[in-house]
């Protein structure tokens, strides 16, 4: 959402928040700065005492003080929970990513597998920066290794498992800070590894379908922390509540938790078990291919995979998704739903057993989404998570948004 440029963000008449000034000042995205504002008033819960003791704050001021945070040297691990109700990744990835060696437009020192691979299970992740130009982040498993690091102009992913390695270039380091706040695309920014990121992507989308709130403390890492407790007004919505847990100190978000709205275990839990807010060693953004590494520039990546065939084969049917056309958006808030049309204006129907060459570990993530469903619009099938839920009709038409099945129903209804 968009901040309210003219309203206050402290409770001091007349006053213009400060932590807007700050939040202008570090480059913090002013969108979460503007959830104060947004929730003034309507949130005058303080946090209780608990333990660690810590003095009461007011939602609006534990806001204030993440978007004025301007912490830029950290080490620490984050665990990294994911259960979104989908089968084990790491095979369908596999099956994905061609074998190491041969002719190929990827690598698996691509970003985009690492990824595929956060989606499900429990992973460490060691993350270190200093300020926008120096970040690293290494995941282990076992005596395997995969790490981004960023380096001034430079930008290496690794991966041990295949000794491979890709090689990209910051702009930003030439020219003063990109656009974003100092990183280009192909800086490691696109992984979600701090409970920081997670947290200000939630408070952007907060509005007045939000409730935020403060809900005790905790201790984290061995810090002290306030616990800050968003969560949707509405029903129909996947997303129970989201707790986000901040330095008392310094305002930096150490753990986020998602629960679904259904109950149960998290869908997503993200914390550090260990943290330092100390200036890393120089040397831990050091970076030298091994010996014997395969080294692809990201040029050079790119260029391949714009030339190279948009889906495996036997999953043809996937090919074109990004040529969907016609969006409208059915709803606002936590319940609002995407309403996009089928490239061609037919329906979408996963291949099967039998019907191409399909993985069996893409076989059985498709069956275990895949639901049948009736309503005014006619027939289709719903692809289900924990949280986002998808409703593809026979006709053509597709439904997305984190709500529920009945949700997406309703909405598939209304749109007719």
């Amino acid at each position: 959402m968009a901040p309210n440029e003219n309203a206050p963000i402290t409770e001091e008449p007349g006053e213009v928040g400060p932590a807007r000034r700050r939040a202008a000042r570090y480059v913090v995205p002013a969108a979460v700065a503007g959830v104060a504002a947004a929730t003034i008033g309507l949130v005058p819960a303080l946090a209780a005492s608990g333990d660690p003791d810590l003095p009461k704050i007011t939602a609006q001021e534990l806001i204030e003080k993440i978007a004025a945070s301007d912490a830029q040297q950290l080490s620490g691990t984050v665990k990294i929970s994911t259960d979104l109700g989908l089968p084990d990744l790491g095979g369908l990835a596999s099956s994905l990513v061609p074998e190491a060696g041969k002719e190929t437009s990827g690598t698996s020192a691509s970003p985009d597998a690492k990824l595929m691979e956060l989606a499900s299970g429990t992973h460490q992740v060691d993350v270190a920066a200093d300020g926008p130009d120096k970040q690293r982040v290494s995941f282990r498993s076992g005596d395997e290794e995969y790490s981004v690091t960023h380096n001034g102009e430079d930008v290496w992913t690794y991966d041990s498992a295949s000794n491979e390695v890709v090689h990209g270039k910051d702009d930003s380091a030439h020219h003063g800070g990109a656009k974003d706040g100092g990183r280009d695309e192909e800086a490691p920014k696109e992984l979600p590894t701090t409970p920081k990121e997670l947290a200000e992507e939630a408070l952007k989308a907060a509005d007045e379908t939000t409730s935020v709130t403060v809900d005790g403390t905790a201790r984290i890492a061995g810090r002290d922390a306030y616990q800050l407790v968003i969560k949707p007004k509405q029903s129909g919505s996947t997303i129970g509540s989201i707790k986000v847990a901040v330095d008392a100190e310094n305002g930096v978000p150490l753990k986020f938790t998602l629960l679904p709205s259904d109950g149960g275990k998290a869908a997503v839990d993200a914390g550090f078990t260990r943290v330092d807010f100390s200036k890393p060693a120089a040397s831990t953004f050091d970076f030298t291919p091994p010996k014997g590494a395969k080294v692809t520039e990201a040029d050079e990546l790119n260029t391949r995979e714009k030339e190279a065939p948009k889906s495996p084969e036997g999953l043809e049917e996937f090919e074109g998704l990004e040529d969907f056309s016609g969006l409208n958006v059915i709803g606002k808030g936590w319940t609002s739903v995407a309403e996009l049309t089928v490239p061609g204006g037919e329906g979408f129907k996963a291949p099967k057993a039998g019907e191409g060459d399909v993985p069996p570990e893409a076989e059985k993530f498709l069956n275990a989404l895949g639901d049948q469903v009736k309503g005014d619009f006619g027939t289709g099938t719903v692809f289900k998570t924990r949280l986002v839920n998808a409703l593809m009709t026979d006709d053509g038409k597709v439904f997305v948004g984190a709500v529920t099945k009945d949700a997406l129903v309703k909405a598939a209804n209304e749109a007719q």
